[in-house]
């Protein structure tokens, strides 16, 4: 039912759902997630209880809805999201936003492995420590992690932006192409191809814009962090094109980076994709 303010402007408020998901099932709950805007009997901004590490819990949504979590989940939380904020108030297990589309995704502990591995768009937002793995193979997605992220984090991270209010483990950015990674603490070591870069002005502003909108609680220690106490790391672009042995005569073939048939400079690469 609507409500009526002193002007007569009719305000019609968005309807909640709640799901118990100790009493209903995941399926069950994911399905109202898919249906949200066109049925009826459904609201737009769903609240889901006692999820008690359920896996895959609001996955694969097309629509411009919200979904509060009101505790921990399990595997695979709202991959595949499209549009959708989803909220979980507690941590989440490996793969957390996988494959990620569009949309906002935010956690107000920890995630275990694999955060927004293969994330195309959207923002994902992890208040705690993100774990290992955090950005594999990442696409365009933005991820901030307002603690600290494992090993092999990025790993062969092909754009977007993470961003790292706390440490870095181990092999950070291996075998990256362009993405950008920003550390605001220290990084325990660098993966192959990747190197520390200059920060410059338009780095400043995106750290400050991604930082702003995740909205980090501000018990966070974290949580008052700066541009410029970023720095920025990205790929030394020397795996472009690289020397193979033939294996009979000792001698070093060149491989062509397929770009015409010549070896491409940084700057030529620079230009190719945008990033300089």
């Amino acid at each position: 039912m609507g409500t009526r303010t002193g002007t007569g402007l009719h305000l019609e408020p968005r309807r909640v759902s709640d799901f118990d998901l100790s009493t209903q099932t995941v399926r069950e709950l994911n399905q109202a997630c898919h249906n949200a805007t066109t049925d009826a009997n459904i609201g737009t901004n769903i609240k889901v209880t006692n999820p008690g590490g359920a896996h895959a819990v609001a996955c694969g949504i097309n629509a411009e809805i919200e979904v509060t979590i009101a505790g921990s989940v399990g595997y695979y939380c709202a991959g595949m999201n499209q549009h959708a904020t989803v909220r979980v108030e507690g941590n989440a297990g490996t793969g957390l936003a996988e494959n990620i589309m569009s949309g906002r995704v935010h956690v107000t502990g920890n995630t275990t492995m694999s955060t927004a591995a293969t994330g195309h768009g959207g923002l994902v937002v992890v208040e705690g420590n993100a774990g290992p793995r955090c950005g594999i193979s990442m696409k365009g997605v933005n991820i901030v992690a307002g603690g600290n992220v494992g090993h092999m984090s990025a790993f062969m991270a092909q754009a977007g932006n993470l961003v790292v209010c706390g440490d870095a483990g181990a092999d950070l950015g291996d075998s990256i192409y362009e993405a950008r990674l920003f550390v605001r603490g220290d990084v325990e070591s660098l993966g192959s191809d990747c190197v520390e870069k200059e920060m410059r002005p338009e780095h400043l502003e995106l750290v400050e814009q991604l930082l702003a909108k995740s909205m980090i609680e501000d018990n966070n220690d974290n949580s008052t962090a700066k541009a410029a106490d970023f720095r920025r790391y990205g790929s030394a672009r020397k795996l472009y094109n690289f020397a193979v042995n033939d294996g009979f005569d000792g001698t070093t073939a060149t491989v062509n980076d397929g770009f015409g048939g010549t070896t491409a400079e940084a700057d030529d690469i620079d230009a190719m994709v945008g990033t300089k």
